[in-house]
């Protein structure tokens, strides 16, 4: 089977389409006015370890029963969960479009959103760990990606 660049086209669209990384989501809730509700689809012991300052807790068991009255229909929905190796926010972004939303999922979770150096909220506040250098660059805002 041969792969034209224009499938090549179709994916990578697809993929920017349904898909956005903690560097943009970060951006996007840093301005106070990100456009969008970010949802934290872990179960309660995730949520009280750490979370996004922000998002709404709503686990992906839940989303079916509490979606339409926990989430705003005039904004879209970007979901997270663990990490790469955990395909928990996918699970939660189809459940979500199939109660009509539009979704993205942000890839890398909460796991790169800490290696990232950003801040976790707490029931104690918020903590924020260096960045990891493997992650992120650690001498500037951005990868200029």
């Amino acid at each position: 089977m041969t792969i034209t660049s224009s499938d090549a086209v179709s994916f990578f669209t697809a993929q920017l389409r349904f898909r956005t990384d903690v560097a943009d989501v970060h951006a996007a809730m840093a301005s106070g006015t990100p456009g969008f509700t970010l949802l934290d689809s872990r179960g309660a012991l995730a949520w009280t370890q750490g979370r996004i300052p922000g998002a709404l807790h709503l686990p992906t068991a839940d989303i079916a029963r509490r979606g339409v009255d926990s989430l705003d229909p005039s904004l879209p929905v970007v979901t997270y969960c663990w990490g790469p190796g955990c395909d928990g926010a996918t699970r939660a972004a189809l459940a979500v479009a199939e109660l009509g939303y539009e979704v993205k999922e942000m890839i890398g979770g909460i796991e790169y959103w800490i290696r990232e150096g950003f801040g976790v909220e707490t029931d104690d506040g918020v903590v924020r760990r260096p960045a990891d250098p493997l992650t992120s660059p650690t001498a500037g805002i951005t990868c200029d990606c």
